[in-house]
């Protein structure tokens, strides 16, 4: 057996998108000294499993499929605000509806991304709000 293989670190498990969002959203709250204005990103509650009921009553108050997970609020380089469909790094599905949304926002003058994991999502905002001013 060659050496890589017998020394080889074992494979760890992809974290879920949940885990993912928890990391973003801790990340956030440490780097609100330098960017305070990341107290205003947030999550919209679209996703997730639920009973009918709980399903129909959250149709009837608004909740659209599609709709992506976190945005943050904040006029930057000329665009109105960031929306980020945070997916887990590995086999995490676009859907045709958040595709439809990503698109929708985007011609609306919003920046609206897909991002692999809680890594890129934070490295996406830290782009968007260098871009500075509004």
């Amino acid at each position: 057996m060659p050496y890589t293989q017998r020394f080889a670190a074992p494979s760890l498990p992809v974290p879920t998108e949940s885990a993912e969002q928890r990391a973003l959203f801790e990340w956030a709250a440490l780097q609100t000294g330098n960017y305070p204005v990341l107290r205003m990103l947030y999550h919209i509650p679209n996703g997730g499993s639920r009973g009918k009921a709980e399903a129909g009553r959250f149709k009837a108050e608004g909740v659209k499929p599609g709709v992506p997970d976190i945005c943050l609020p904040v006029a930057r380089g000329g665009f109105h605000g960031l929306y980020v469909e945070l997916k887990r790094r590995q086999h995490g599905q676009i859907s045709d509806e958040q595709k439809a949304w990503i698109t929708a926002l985007s011609n609306q003058g919003y920046v609206a991304v897909v991002c692999r994991g809680w890594n890129e999502a934070a490295n996406v905002i830290m782009l968007y709000l260098r871009l500075g001013g509004k």
